[in-house]
């Protein structure tokens, strides 16, 4: 996550010292307990970090394409993103080919989005690194997908990494992993996020001072 504060649409403000696993706690608090994608999907070097909108595309296995405008699908995609925007590219796990690459993440950070996450492999990592676009996917891979996989729909409902993501769902992810926010959800679990991060500034600093994990539990309720 970047290193301010990130502002939802809502005008609610999202603590820095928010990470993915407070998120994750915190959708388990109000009853959403599998909403971690798989952990086959890291970002690229362990100091990625990614809170933004989910903007969805999908693509399935498909030899046939427009040789006039192979990547036409695609193209439309990312001139649609937006500011904030995270690309959630679902493939089913696919390895036919790569599917995020250096010029795509050029043409995302130039459009003001935050990073993408696919549950498929990427290429050109090396050049993706120094665009400074975070970027977590499942391994490498330097097939192109033309001609092995073709876009189905984009903006719509997608499963990627095992869980289900909406247009517009709220994406945190770092080294520990990727969570999706349902977007009716978002201000009530960044807000207890945000509650976490503040109390657990509190309890680091107690248990460094030497108090007992128990006097600390009974007084903040955080662990």
């Amino acid at each position: 996550m970047p290193a301010q504060s990130f502002i939802l649409r809502s005008g609610l403000e999202v603590d820095p010292r928010v990470r993915s696993a407070m998120v994750s706690d915190s959708l388990d608090a109000i009853g959403i307990r599998n909403n971690v994608m798989t952990r086959e999907i890291t970002p690229l070097v362990s100091s990625m970090k990614i809170i933004g909108y989910a903007s969805t595309i999908e693509f399935v296995e498909g030899e046939d394409f427009d040789s006039k405008d192979p990547y036409g699908p695609a193209i439309d995609y990312l001139d649609s993103m937006q500011p904030g925007d995270v690309a959630i590219v679902a493939t089913g796990h696919s390895t036919q080919s790569a599917f995020w690459g250096e010029l795509f993440s050029t043409a995302a950070k130039g459009r003001g989005a935050h990073g993408v996450v696919s549950d498929g492999p990427l290429r050109d990592t090396q050049e993706i690194l120094p665009i400074g676009l975070s970027v977590f996917g499942v391994g490498t891979l330097p097939f192109d997908y033309k001609g092995r996989m073709k876009v189905c729909r984009v903006h719509t409902t997608v499963k990627c990494g095992g869980v289900e993501v909406n247009q517009g769902d709220l994406i945190v992810g770092d080294a520990d992993g990727v969570v999706v926010v349902p977007v009716a959800k978002i201000d009530e679990v960044i807000a207890w996020a945000n509650d976490r991060a503040r109390r657990e500034s509190t309890v680091l600093k107690e248990l460094l001072e030497g108090k007992s994990v128990r006097s600390v539990w009974d007084t903040h309720r955080v662990l």
